[in-house]
């Protein structure tokens, strides 16, 4: 394949919606979080209705010992009779002690009033003098007044960068930023050796082992939704490399070209490493094209991977865009997808619920991509539905993905017909 010739700006006019809207929270992001990194704990501070979405998102059984737990507020906790404080030192030792495998804590903050009166990154300092170097104490917020639940990712993320040791060795390094799934990883990590650049990933699978930063050091974002991360790395000194995100065969190796350009490896080299692996994608977008191609589709802003995975469903599946709905929309981050994006596509930032409905109700797409709270209303008005969360819990970057990605849009207008026989 032959490299892609990236348009450099994008003048597209964007419906700005601010009004009522549905999201999952940041605590969601535990769920794949805590499967990633395989020393970390991650102590929720909230209440109860915390504890029964982080358990029913992960789809826990009782005999499990999962990675995460919440430090639950009682009554007399709300109430102001206890000292908060003290109670959370108390939970967090009693949890250490059972728990000597964990290597790196972090307390999440919740939407509580109770939790936000809560200093907890003061609690964090606290607790890493009294636990460490044995155990490395950090926070974050995966409150969802105000964010999406992806970005509970971007938030953990960003607390981890002060952490990155840092080599003066001036050795030039690429660093693939957001939580792959490991097979994801594993498959981009042959590539990387094939091509002759060294990278790391962050998150690591461990904690002892964060990637160092150097003078050299540049990062490809595997997430469109690590706006904070990417900054914090930024004013580390770490350079950011500009490429679409790497979903489907365009997306996936554009993402690699930009590497490949950044460390000096000839076009030749590049274009014979990912053959055989674009080669295997075509084939198996082939199959599902057929059934893809001139559907309609609407995305709802949920997970801000809206944008990316509009670009690989209209130019590699044919699919027509109605509207494309993203609850951000980082310009600099996503510019070379938007880019991509066909002159005429109607793309929405932020969220009106009802506005939107409207507009979805008015073109009658054949498939939607939203959050569960519009699924099953839509479902029982004729409308075929994707859950967007499904998008974020699968394996879907990359080229050995790409027919497993198109597969997810096409299982439910297969079901439809199917329902309709």
């Amino acid at each position: 394949m032959n490299a892609i010739a990236l348009p450099q700006a994008d003048a597209r006019p964007i419906l700005r919606e601010r009004g009522q809207h549905e999201v999952f929270c940041g605590l969601t992001g535990i769920v794949w979080l805590h499967r990633k990194i395989q020393d970390a704990f991650f102590l929720v501070v909230g209440s109860r209705t915390c504890a029964h979405l982080i358990q029913s998102a992960a789809g826990v059984m009782i005999f499990a010992e999962p990675r995460f737990a919440t430090a639950i507020l009682q009554d007399k906790d709300l109430a102001g009779l206890t000292d908060a404080n003290e109670e959370l030192d108390r939970v967090v030792s009693r949890l250490v002690l059972r728990r000597p495998d964990i290597k790196l804590l972090f307390l999440v903050g919740s939407c509580p009033s109770e939790v936000i009166k809560l200093d907890l990154s003061r609690a964090a300092l606290r607790l890493s003098r009294a636990l460490g170097p044995q155990v490395r104490v950090l926070n974050y917020s995966g409150s969802g007044i105000e964010t999406t639940f992806t970005q509970g990712e971007d938030a953990c993320l960003a607390s981890m960068v002060p952490e990155l040791p840092e080599s003066l060795e001036g050795e030039r390094n690429l660093l693939v930023v957001g939580a792959l799934p490991d097979v994801v990883e594993d498959q981009f990590q042959r590539l990387f050796d094939a091509l002759g650049i060294p990278v790391r990933f962050f998150p690591p699978r461990r904690s002892t082992q964060l990637p160092p930063l150097t003078p050299g050091t540049k990062f490809l974002l595997a997430q469109p939704f690590l706006a904070s991360t990417a900054h914090a790395l930024e004013e580390r000194g770490a350079k950011r490399l500009a490429s679409p995100f790497p979903f489907g065969v365009e997306g996936t190796t554009a993402w690699f070209e930009a590497a490949a350009k950044a460390f000096g490896v000839p076009e030749a080299t590049v274009a014979s490493v990912l053959a055989p692996a674009q080669q295997r994608a075509q084939t198996a977008l082939g199959q599902v094209r057929e059934k893809l191609a001139g559907k309609r589709i609407f995305f709802f802003p949920d997970s801000q991977l809206e944008v990316p995975l509009a670009r690989f469903l209209s130019r590699e599946l044919k699919m027509e865009l109605v509207e494309v709905g993203t609850p951000y929309l980082h310009q600099e981050h996503l510019g070379p997808d938007l880019a991509l994006l066909p002159a005429n596509t109607v793309v929405s930032e932020g969220q009106d619920v009802e506005r939107q409905l409207d507009r979805c109700r008015a073109a009658k797409p054949d498939l939607v991509v939203c959050g569960l709270g519009l699924a099953n209303p839509l479902e029982v008005e004729g409308l075929a539905t994707k859950w967007s969360i499904e998008l974020v819990f699968t394996p879907i970057h990359g080229f050995e993905q790409a027919g497993d990605l198109a597969e997810l849009f096409a299982r439910p207008l297969l079901r439809r017909t199917r329902l309709m026989v």
